[in-house]
């Protein structure tokens, strides 16, 4: 009888293990590469979420603007940052997507990115234009950021092929290549001053390139996403004017068949939790629920909609 009781015990015992185990939540969230806002931010929303949902984890690995699409679409990822103006694309299927991301739903509009093409000063490069033969560093394929350079160069007439060398690596490779003179132009796409441009700066004079109105018209024909923004006079060392580029919105999206509570989760705890996102990106700073709920063209995940209409902002 002992024996039994003990059994009896232990069964119960394992089946509340098992239960326990249950009721954990792993998500995978992917961010972007080290150097740039997006990985650091994603560890930010990492805290928040096993702070405030019980019994998640979440775990954080690099990826770009393009690569975390695909991988929430195929399921390796279950949250990632994303480019508004490369998520559309995925949306309706348009290269460099095969076809139409179809699971992949909008959790959040974060802050608005900005694509910087810095150049050495003593290169003698002052505008895209002139590019021709020199040396560029840019992020690997699967970015945004190397995604808009492409762009760029085919509206100068330019490819690849007129340049001399392209190296895809991190913001972190890029800098190096430019400190030694390997690379002369390093493009990327991240907030307003960018740290890495910032170090850049430190031992070398940059020149920060111009798209003027009527390339922006020709990107916008390449893809509507594109937006003009300003990189403010003094954003960097020896930056004496404004600086008109392009750009466009990071957002939080997720996969379409994440549970819509988990989500709605996710959606509040960032809102109540905006001051600490902020405190690791300044462009975060003073986002509301309102921001967070702008329409960029990516459906919205049933929880998030939920939650943005139970906050009466859409």
């Amino acid at each position: 009888m002992k024996s039994i009781t003990q059994g009896l015990v232990a069964v119960a015992f394992a089946a509340g293990l098992a239960g326990a185990a249950s009721a954990q939540q792993q998500l995978r969230l992917m961010t972007g590469p080290q150097g740039g806002s997006w990985y650091p931010l994603g560890g930010a929303i990492q805290t928040i979420i096993e702070k405030t949902l019980p019994g998640t984890s979440v775990q954080v690995s690099p990826g770009a603007g393009i690569s975390n699409v695909l991988g929430v679409q195929a399921g390796k990822a279950d949250l990632g940052f994303g480019n508004g103006v490369s998520t559309v694309d995925g949306i309706a299927g348009r290269d460099p997507f095969k076809e139409k991301t179809s699971n992949v739903c909008q959790i959040g509009t974060l802050y608005f990115q900005y694509f910087h093409m810095v150049a050495l000063a003593d290169s003698g490069i002052r505008s895209p234009a002139d590019l021709k033969g020199k040396g560029l560093s840019t992020q690997q394929r699967g970015n945004t950021g190397e995604q808009m350079t492409r762009a760029v160069l085919q509206v100068y007439g330019h490819s690849y092929d007129t340049l001399s060398k392209v190296n895809f690596g991190s913001y972190n490779d890029s800098v190096a290549q430019l400190k030694d003179n390997q690379a002369q132009v390093f493009t990327l796409i991240t907030t307003v001053p960018a740290s890495s441009v910032m170090d850049l700066a430190s031992a070398r004079d940059i020149r920060v390139l111009e798209i003027p109105d009527d390339k922006l018209k020709e990107l916008q024909k390449i893809n509507a996403g594109y937006d003009k923004r300003i990189i403010k006079a003094g954003s960097y060392p020896k930056q004496d004017k404004d600086v008109q580029t392009i750009g466009t919105w990071t957002h939080l999206i997720a996969r379409c068949d994440l549970p819509e509570d988990t989500v709605y989760k996710i959606t509040k705890a960032l809102v109540e939790n905006i001051d600490n996102l902020g405190a690791v990106v300044s462009a975060v700073k003073g986002l509301t629920a309102k921001d967070m709920a702008t329409d960029i063209g990516v459906p919205y995940h049933k929880g998030a909609l939920r939650y943005y209409k139970e906050a009466k902002v859409l």
